[in-house]
């Protein structure tokens, strides 16, 4: 557990605070969609001590889990390009 000179702060961390891996086991995602997320602005890493390992606010990242992406196609085998051809091979 990190430092913290302030007994609050311990407490919040104690409570609400966690690492990369407790924000993904909180939001159901990887670690690697965590740091998307940061990246697109969803969510914003908490400051820690020094070199201390970053911490993501817990109640935060449950809340972006729940909201799921912004655009869920109606038909998934579509994307961008459209629906996907199949074409048959060659033997």
């Amino acid at each position: 557990m990190p430092t913290f000179p302030n007994p609050e702060l311990r407490a919040l961390y104690q409570r609400d605070l966690g690492t990369i891996w407790e924000a993904a086991r909180i939001a159901g995602v990887k670690p690697g969609t965590i740091r998307v997320w940061e990246t697109r602005g969803k969510i914003e890493r908490v400051q820690g001590i020094g070199d201390e390992e970053p911490l993501y606010h817990l109640p935060t990242v449950k809340m972006a889990g729940e909201a799921g992406s912004r655009f869920t196609p109606p038909n998934p085998a579509e994307n961008s390009r459209g629906p996907h051809k199949r074409t048959a091979r060659a033997a």
